[in-house]
């Protein structure tokens, strides 16, 4: 039985992998998944709950599944409630694959310093129609409304594309500069050795999130969120290969007295040759398993970050900068639905990482696989 077949039977392997899947098909189409604007306020729509479906009209008619207008009185002095406000008389049909606000799906751009804020790589594909929504003048918040009155499922939607990214982009900073490291290290051994490892010594006692909050009291503060996203990503990746560079050392270590590399080397190899080629490749176990086991901590680290304020900032979304509602006290009473939703894609994205790391751990395991 091959690593594939192994994986396929590991049945919480395969739950984690559908899980991302899913997880990334929707932030990569998130204009499309997204009923409404992100970034658009509603009328009288401030902090509303979720929208409630209805079968049959008030007087008892079945015409399918359907929402009516909802808006948010003002705030009542003697109680500090606000009354809910449902214009019975416009019933809106909830309808799949329907038409909305225009985008461009598939859009590309490169951030770059003002005055040029990003440069467009791929226009995208100018579309309107949207996954579902309602073809009246209610509007369907499937999660409730924020404080500015703009739709939680929408902004959930978008705030991935940044939760879910900001790890894969991470790790293809962090893993290329451990495994060279670690491999120049191991491989030529000496002074070299004793050099670049006392350098991932003291990048490893560096502690990253006080790195960061240093960083934030120096840096400029008219940073857009897609410069602070880079930057987040650079620092956390910089303190956070130095891990994997010893492990590689130690690897390379005893792969470097191989008959192969033995043989690479009276062939007058390169030496840069070798370790790209032959040293390297043979710690791919081990560099695949890793990988989808620190993507979950570039997560978690964006979403704490965003959470103190250090990360992205509003109006653009992220599923840390929607949790920092949870400080509020009384929004985890009376809207529970601006914190529930974002803190349960973080843990249900850990999660799946790790049952897919552990499957293919399990998966690739040379003692296994000889059973």
């Amino acid at each position: 039985m091959n690593w594939w077949q192994k994986l396929q039977t590991n049945f919480l392997a395969k739950c984690g992998a559908l899980l991302l899947l899913l997880f990334y098909l929707s932030v990569i189409a998130a204009d499309f998944v997204a009923p409404y604007d992100p970034y658009a306020a509603q009328p009288n729509g401030s902090l509303l709950p979720p929208t409630q479906i209805y079968l049959r009209t008030p007087q008892g008619e079945f015409i399918g599944p359907h929402v009516y207008p909802t808006t948010q009185g003002p705030v009542q002095l003697e109680t500090g409630d606000r009354k809910l406000t449902v214009d019975w008389k416009n019933p809106s049909p909830l309808r799949l694959f329907v038409r909305g606000s225009t985008y461009n799906l598939f859009r590309l751009s490169l951030p770059l310093p003002p005055p040029r804020d990003e440069i467009v790589i791929f226009p995208g594909i100018p579309l309107d129609l949207h996954l579902f929504g309602t073809t009246g003048e209610a509007k369907f918040n499937l999660l409730g409304t924020d404080e500015q009155g703009r739709d939680q499922f929408s902004r959930l939607v978008f705030g991935g594309r940044i939760s879910l990214s900001i790890g894969l982009v991470g790790i293809a900073i962090s893993f290329p500069l451990g495994m060279l490291v670690g491999g120049i290290s191991g491989y030529f051994g000496g002074w070299v050795d004793s050099i670049l490892m006392r350098i991932v010594e003291v990048l490893m006692t560096i502690p990253s999130i006080y790195l960061l909050v240093a960083l934030a009291a120096v840096l400029p503060p008219g940073l857009t969120s897609s410069q602070r996203f880079l930057l987040i990503v650079v620092i956390t990746s910089f303190v956070s290969w130095s891990g994997l560079a010893r492990v590689i050392r130690g690897q390379v270590l005893s792969l470097k007295e191989r008959e192969f590399v033995q043989a690479a080397k009276t062939m007058g190899g390169n030496p840069f040759y070798i370790i790209l080629r032959h040293v390297l490749p043979q710690t791919a176990t081990y560099i695949i398993i890793s990988a989808t086991l620190a993507v979950p901590g570039f997560i978690v680290a964006e979403s704490i970050l965003s959470l103190i304020g250090l990360g992205i900032q509003q109006p653009d979304p992220s599923w840390g900068n929607m949790l920092t509602l949870a400080t509020n006290a009384s929004i985890l009473v009376l809207q529970p639905w601006l914190i529930w939703p974002p803190a349960l894609l973080i843990v249900l994205t850990v999660l799946a990482f790790n049952l897919l790391g552990d499957g293919l751990r399990d998966a690739l395991d040379p003692r296994t696989q000889q059973r």
